[in-house]
């Protein structure tokens, strides 16, 4: 497969299935020998943003310098895949515009499946006041306003989900099979 820097930047609740969608797409397209990374917002934390917090202050800093990495990578032909809450539109438009190469994917799914989902029960330590400024409950989501991909978690499977974004991708340029 022959390819072009790209960011794909998956945003959505808590739960929504940004990582997981990352992860079956990461293994497609790997599969088919394309160079990429991935940047998930739970091990960027743990590594390249360690010390921030949850303040809207911090979230955008975490949502800035995730960019930063990505347009790094993105501009020497690394498909970059990124997946984080980054729940404020305008720092996502900020980064959006630094990288130029940008695909937003809208993990869309109700914040009642969501909370279906969280094995790790973060909704409900949200809910109870144990865990403050949590996105979707005590702190604002922002919904992308025309992201490239919607994929309705709730209403589609993973492939479909997958299939979408290789889909956009292709159709977008940055994606060329290479004929047998």
């Amino acid at each position: 497969m022959q390819h072009r820097g790209v960011t794909v930047w998956f945003t959505g609740l808590s739960g929504s299935g940004k990582t997981t969608i990352s992860q079956a797409l990461e293994a497609k397209l790997r599969a088919a020998g394309a160079k990429l990374e991935v940047l998930d917002g739970d091990i960027v934390r743990t590594n390249l943003t360690k010390g921030l917090g949850f303040s809207k202050e911090d979230r955008d800093e975490n949502v800035r310098r995730i960019g930063f990495v990505s347009s790094l990578l993105t501009r020497n032909g690394v498909i970059v895949l990124v997946s984080a809450i980054s729940p404020y539109r305008d720092v996502r438009d900020q980064v959006r515009a630094r990288i130029g190469d940008f695909v937003e994917v809208y993990a869309n799914t109700p914040v009642e499946v969501c909370e279906q989902r969280d094995v790790k029960g973060l909704y409900k330590k949200a809910r109870s006041g144990e865990i403050k400024n949590f996105t979707g409950v005590s702190d604002p989501y922002e919904e992308p306003l025309a992201p490239e991909v919607n994929c309705e978690t709730a209403n589609e499977t993973l492939d479909e989900s997958v299939n979408k974004v290789m889909a956009k991708l292709e159709e977008l340029g940055y994606l060329q099979p290479v004929a047998v």
